[in-house]
């Protein structure tokens, strides 16, 4: 599966498109309900029943790990997608770093600014409105470029790459993680569960192998995709289980298109159709 080019319009529709998605009221409350409303990541998980909340949490302390060298009071981190900001706070709370918070969604950035508040640390995240497309930073910035399952919202894929690497510094590190499609999965195929997102294709792990090569960054990738068979199985067996309670905070419509949907991806995930990891980039120092 290949990304195709996507022009300035169309990407400025489809970011439109999931800003509405991740802005609905319903959404918020499945986030809040079985994720917990700090990360919304796929989650590492010690074992097959383990909470959501937890296993997200110990993706963010993987993904950390493997840029603890680069981070401490001096170091400045571009967060990418930041969501609700829970990498952010745990990036700020573990290191001493400032970080840099970047989200389409003003309602992510409400609730990001919030928490960040309650927990005393708007002194070192800055919470900012934009897209991946266009970084309104300058080259040579951060220490580290940090985004977990955010790509796949991007049409230009390449084009977020390349501004991800622009304002990384010289001997900085790229680390992202993103649900991406097998190298031989037809489109066709995924689409049906990727609707619910938006979503209408996948990037694939070779297609971000070869563009960081191009970029001149030396990249690795840890494939996690068996945590993300036990993801989407958690997510659907924890939406069933409590279809009584969902039903207090979700709409009808939103939970029952949840209850269609997440078979989707568990049957998916089960057939080995989808891949997802962690890649881990440095740019050469100079």
């Amino acid at each position: 599966m290949t990304e195709n080019a996507t022009g300035a319009a169309g990407a400025s529709a489809h970011e439109a498109s999931t800003r509405r998605y991740y802005e609905t009221g319903d959404v918020d409350a499945f986030y809040d309900a079985v994720w917990g409303g700090e990360d919304i990541h796929v989650g590492l998980y010690g074992h097959p029943r383990e909470a959501i909340a937890d296993a997200s949490r110990r993706t963010v302390r993987h993904a950390a790990d493997r840029v603890a060298d680069l981070l401490g009071p001096e170091a400045v981190v571009l967060d990418l997608g930041a969501g609700y900001g829970g990498s952010s706070r745990a990036l700020a709370e573990r290191f001493g770093c400032r970080v840099v918070a970047l989200d389409l969604s003003q309602e992510h950035n409400r609730r990001h600014r919030e928490a960040n508040a309650r927990r005393g640390l708007e002194h070192l995240i800055e919470v900012t409105t934009g897209s991946l497309s266009h970084l309104p930073y300058e080259t040579a910035r951060f220490d580290a470029v940090w985004s977990l399952e955010v790509l796949c919202h991007v049409p230009d894929r390449a084009g977020a790459l390349r501004e991800a690497v622009r304002v990384l510094k010289p001997g900085g590190a790229l680390v992202f993680s993103d649900i991406m499609a097998a190298e031989t999965t037809p489109a066709e195929s995924v689409r049906p569960a990727l609707s619910r997102l938006g979503v209408q294709a996948l990037a694939t792990p070779s297609f971000y192998g070869e563009h960081l090569s191009h970029l001149g960054l030396k990249a690795d990738f840890e494939d996690l995709t068996e945590h993300l068979v036990t993801h989407y199985a958690r997510l659907d067996q924890e939406v069933r289980d409590r279809t009584g309670e969902l039903r207090e905070v979700i709409s009808p419509a939103y939970l029952d298109g949840l209850l269609d949907n997440l078979p989707l991806w568990v049957d998916i995930t089960h057939r080995r159709m989808l891949r997802w990891g962690l890649f881990h980039a440095r740019r050469t120092a100079l």
